[in-house]
C-alpha cells in the first residue's frame, strides 16, 4: 500500500454575463419620458406672443397679469417695456394655443381695472386679483396678426349680441356720448358704441346699436332725435317738463320711432345712415314730404328771429324760418329785413289734401282771403319771436309773386304781445322827448330864489318885527278883558229883561189882536211902539257888538269908521 498522495481537487469559478436589465436604469428613464411628455405638452399648448401698446401699464405686472376671455386664462403678461419714443409701454403676451384663431386684425384689447365707464361701474373684481388684459374678437373674420394698439377704454359691447348698428348723422355729437342710451317708446333698446372722425370737418356720423327684436322696428322712415337733457316748454296748459330718463340726462341719449302708417316697410339693413334730429319736434316735422317755401320783407326789427323760428297760423306751428337777412329796398328807399321761411301745408287739413290744384293756387287764394305775415313774440323771457300768418280784416289788396322760387308773402303790423311792445316803445319815446332837463334846471331856479328869499335879512327882519306885534296885541287883549268885564257882566243882565219885555209884548199884541182885530188904531199903534221897540232892542245889540268889539269906545267914543 502506497503512502503517496494525489494533488487535490481545485474548484474553478465560472463568470457569466447577466442579460437582464438592471431596475436602477427605470428611473432616469422615466424621468426623461416625462421630462419630454412635459415639453411636448408645453409646446403644444404654447401659442404666439404678442404684442400690445398702451399708454400706460396701470395695473400690469410681468410674469403675473394674465390675458382672459370670458374669464379663461389664454396668456401671460412676459415682459413690459417702452417704446423707443418713450410714450407708450409694450406688452409682450406669451399665449396659449387656444388663443391663436382669435388673434386677428378685429380682435380688440383692453386693460381690465375697476372704472366707470359708460355710466357703469366695471372692474370691480380686480380689487382683489389685480388688473388683466381683456380680449374681444371680432365677429367677422380677419387676418392673423400679432401686434396690436390697446384701447384705453373697454368696449362698450363685450358680448356678441344680436342686433343691427345705424350710422346717424348729425351737425354736432352735443351731450351724447360712447355708451349713451338708445330709447325706443321709454325703453332702453341699445347702445351709442362711438363716432367716426374723419369726416368731423362738416358733420358727425355716430354708430348707434340696436338690440334684436327692437331692430326690427327700424325701418328707413324710422326718424331718430337727440333725447339729451331735459326739455321744458311753457304752453298754454302750463310748464311742460319732459325726460326720457335720469341716465339720459347725465349721459345723454337718442330716441326713435316709426310713423305708424310706416311700421310695416321693410327693416333696414345694417349701417344704414339716418339723419339725427335735434329733438322730437324736428323730427315729427320731417316726416312732411311738402314744403312751400315763402319769403316776407319786414321794416322793423326782427331781433329774436332766426333760423328755426316758428312759423304759425292761429297759434299752430305750420312751419320753420330757414333763413333771416338784410336787403335794401330800392323802392321804400329803406332797408328791410327779408325773412325766409317754409309751410308745410300737410299740417293744414284741407290744404295738405290737395283741395288746392298747385301750391301757387293755394298761396293766392289765401292772401286775397287777407293773409299777411307778421312779427310776434313767443317767448317774453327770452326774447325770441315767430312769424305768425295772420288773416287781416279790410286788408289792402295784394298780389302774390315770385321770388327765387319763394312766395312773397305780404307783411303787416304784429299785434299782440309785438304791438304792446311798439306801443311801449312808441311812450317811452314820448316821455324820452319830455324835456326833464329843461324843467329841472327851471325848478331848481325856483327853489333857489325861495331859499335866498328865506334867508334873507328884510325877512328876518319882518319876522322879528311881526313877532313883536302879535305879543303887543296880546298884551292888549289882556287888558281889554280886565277893565271891560265889569260893563259885560252889566249888559248880559239888561239884553235879558229887553228879551222879556218883547215876550210880553208879544203876548199882549196876540192878546189884543184877538179882542180888537188888526185894521183898528190901536192896533196900528200898537205895531209901530213894537216896531221901535224892536229898532231899540237892535241898537242895543248894535251897541253891545260895537262895545264887544270896540272896548275903548266907553272912554273914547264912536271909532271913525264905525257901522251907523
Amino acid at each position: 500500500m502506497s503512502d503517496t498522495a494525489g494533488p487535490p481537487n481545485t474548484a474553478h469559478a465560472t463568470v457569466r454575463r447577466s442579460r437582464r436589465v438592471s431596475a436602477m436604469w427605470l428611473i432616469p428613464l422615466i424621468a426623461v419620458a416625462i421630462g419630454g411628455w412635459l415639453a411636448w405638452d408645453t409646446l403644444s399648448k404654447k401659442g404666439p406672443i404678442i404684442t400690445l401698446s398702451f399708454e400706460t401699464a396701470e395695473g400690469l405686472q410681468a410674469g403675473q397679469s394674465q390675458l382672459k376671455f370670458k374669464d379663461i386664462v389664454l396668456g401671460t403678461v412676459q415682459d413690459l417695456e417702452l417704446t423707443p419714443d418713450h410714450s407708450h409701454v409694450l406688452v409682450k403676451i406669451a399665449t396659449t394655443r387656444q388663443a391663436e384663431p382669435l388673434l386677428t386684425d378685429t380682435t380688440i384689447f383692453w386693460v381690465v381695472k375697476p372704472r366707470l365707464f359708460a355710466g357703469n361701474l366695471s372692474g370691480l373684481g380686480t380689487l382683489l386679483s389685480g388688473a388683466y388684459v381683456g380680449m374681444l374678437p371680432g365677429t367677422t373674420a380677419g387676418k392673423p396678426q400679432h401686434v396690436f394698439v390697446g384701447r384705453e377704454d373697454p368696449p362698450v359691447l363685450e358680448t356678441n349680441v344680436p342686433g343691427h348698428s345705424f350710422l346717424l348723422r348729425a351737425s354736432r355729437v352735443g351731450s351724447i356720448s360712447v355708451g349713451s342710451p338708445i330709447f325706443f317708446r321709454d325703453l332702453d333698446v341699445g347702445t351709442v358704441l362711438g363716432w367716426d372722425i374723419t369726416n368731423m370737418a362738416r358733420t358727425v356720423t355716430i354708430h348707434a346699436f340696436v338690440r334684436a327684436p327692437y331692430d326690427s322696428y327700424v325701418n328707413d322712415e324710422t326718424r331718430f332725435w337727440d333725447a339729451s337733457g331735459v326739455s321744458l316748454q311753457l304752453a298754454g296748459s302750463g310748464v311742460s317738463v319732459q325726460m326720457e330718463s335720469l341716465r339720459a340726462l347725465l349721459l345723454g341719449g337718442i330716441a326713435f320711432d316709426t310713423p305708424d302708417d310706416k311700421a310695416q316697410a321693410p327693416i333696414s339693413a345694417e349701417s344704414h345712415l339716418f339723419p339725427l334730429f335735434k329733438d322730437r319736434e324736428t323730427a315729427d316735422a320731417a316726416s312732411y314730404s311738402r314744403q312751400i317755401p315763402a319769403v316776407a320783407y319786414f321794416g322793423g326789427s326782427v331781433q329774436g328771429l332766426g333760423p328755426g323760428s316758428e312759423v304759425t297760423i292761429h297759434g299752430l306751428v305750420v312751419g320753420h324760418v330757414t333763413a333771416v337777412q338784410l336787403g335794401y329796398d330800392p323802392a321804400k328807399h329803406a332797408i328791410v329785413a327779408p325773412v325766409h321761411f317754409e309751410v308745410q301745408p300737410e299740417r293744414v287739413v284741407g290744404i295738405g289734401n290737395q283741395v288746392f290744384r298747385t301750391a301757387a293756387e293755394a298761396v293766392d287764394a289765401l292772401v286775397k282771403q287777407g293773409m299777411r305775415a307778421t312779427l310776434q313774440s313767443a317767448n317774453l323771457l327770452t326774447g325770441q319771436k315767430m312769424v305768425a300768418l295772420e288773416f287781416v280784416p279790410d286788408a289792402p289788396p295784394a298780389t302774390v309773386t315770385m321770388e327765387s322760387g319763394s312766395f312773397v308773402i305780404p307783411s303787416a303790423d304784429g299785434g299782440g304781445l309785438a304791438g304792446l311792445a311798439g306801443s311801449a316803445t312808441e311812450l317811452l319815446t314820448k316821455v324820452n322827448s319830455i324835456p326833464f332837463d329843461q324843467i329841472g334846471k327851471s325848478l331848481n331856479g325856483i327853489l333857489q330864489a325861495g331859499n335866498d328869499a328865506a334867508n334873507s335879512a328884510q325877512l328876518r327882519q319882518t319876522l322879528i318885527e311881526l313877532a313883536a306885534a302879535i305879543t303887543s296885541v296880546k298884551d292888549l287883549a289882556s287888558n281889554m278883558d280886565h277893565d271891560l268885564s265889569p260893563a259885560m257882566r252889566q249888559l248880559s243882565p239888561i239884553v235879558a229883561n229887553l228879551q222879556a219885555t218883547v215876550t210880553s209884548a208879544n203876548l199882549l199884541v196876540k192878546s189884543l189882536d184877538s179882542g180888537y182885530g188888526h185894521d183898528t188904531k190901536f192896533n196900528r199903534d200898537l205895531e209901530r211902539l213894537l216896531t221901535q221897540a224892536n229898532e231899540a232892542v237892535t241898537s242895543i245889540r248894535s251897541l253891545a257888538d260895537t262895545l264887544s268889539r270896540n272896548p275903548e269906545a266907553l272912554i273914547k267914543g264912536r271909532p271913525a269908521g264905525a257901522e251907523q
